[in-house]
Order: structure tokens, then C-alpha cells, then sequence
């Protein structure tokens, strides 16, 4: 996959859901992982990190939107559930992208999204934990730049020798 994506969260009080959505960012192969106005105890991230993300990768702590730096080139895409968000299944992901994801109990600020090019929406009936936002969210990213066949029509796997063809074309940049 080229390209490359951070993925943060605004306004994170809860120290275990910061540690899950790290440990999936970096499960995931994130270049990097940011808070902006976090007000969790870091000293029990680990309990939910435990691959140790702050160990490989670069985490930037902003103490408010306007502190927020991001690579030159790099689109921010909110995570929310608000009129302007597009159904994640409909949303083409950027190739330098950072996510950003609102709080256990709130929402992105009119700020935060005012900052974003773009914000997509998980499509469920409600809003769901913030650490299984960000794996859905990065899950989704793969799914779209990640290179992978068209899935099959049918229930089942995809056929073995198409999808062997399919690998050697890969290989050789067609």
C-alpha cells in the first residue's frame, strides 16, 4: 500500500481506549499517532498497548486545535456522526491521510471539523467505542488502498488460480 496515515483523537479521557486505538494503528502499519487536548493518565496505556506503539512510532500531543501540526500534503479525516459525514463504504480514502476521532463521550469540536476535509461515518445505528471506530476506520483504509482483488460474487473465498493470476500481474506492476 503507498501512501501513509496517523491516526489521532480529540479530547481522550480514558487511558485503555487511547492504548487500544495505538495498539490497532500500529497493527495496521500507521506512520504515526497524536492526541489533541487528551486528558487521560498515560501511565495505563500499556494495559491495552500492549504491543508498546510508543516504542515504534512517533506520538504527538497537542494541547489544542490550534497546536495541531500535520504533514505537508496530509488530509485530515474526521470520524463522526454529523450532517456533513459521507458513509464510510462510499469514501475513497486519501493516500497521506490522518483520522481523527472525537471523545469517549462527545464529539469532534466545530473546530476540529471545520480543520477536516473530509468526515466519514461508520454506517451504525449509533455511535460506537472510539477504539473500534478507529479499527473499523483502519480496517476500511485497507480494504480500499490496501491492493486487494475485486471479492467474488458468490459466498466463498475467491478462485485460487484467478486469484494467483491476479498476484503475478501485481508483481509485475500491471
Amino acid at each position: 500500500m503507498r501512501g501513509y496515515f496517523g491516526i489521532g483523537v480529540q479530547g481522550i479521557s480514558k487511558a485503555g481506549n487511547l492504548g487500544a486505538v495505538m495498539r490497532t494503528a500500529h497493527a495496521f502499519g500507521a506512520s504515526f499517532v497524536y492526541t489533541v487536548g487528551a486528558h487521560h493518565k498515560a501511565l495505563n496505556i500499556d494495559t491495552t498497548d500492549t504491543s508498546k506503539t510508543l516504542k515504534h512510532l512517533p506520538h504527538y500531543q497537542w494541547d489544542s486545535v490550534d497546536d495541531m501540526r500535520l504533514p505537508q500534503g496530509c488530509t485530515l479525516v474526521g470520524v463522526e456522526l454529523c450532517a456533513r459525514s459521507i458513509e464510510m463504504p462510499s469514501f475513497r480514502h486519501p493516500q497521506a491521510a490522518a483520522y481523527i476521532l472525537g471523545p469517549e463521550h462527545g464529539s469532534l469540536s466545530p473546530e476540529m471539523q471545520d480543520l477536516c476535509t473530509y468526515i466519514v461515518k461508520i454506517p451504525t445505528k449509533f455511535c460506537i467505542n472510539v477504539s473500534l471506530a478507529a479499527a473499523l476506520t483502519l480496517y476500511d483504509r485497507t480494504l480500499c488502498l490496501g491492493g486487494y482483488p475485486e471479492r467474488p460474487l458468490k459466498p466463498g473465498g475467491p478462485d485460487l488460480a484467478a486469484l494467483e493470476e491476479w498476484r503475478q500481474l501485481r508483481s509485475r506492476g500491471n
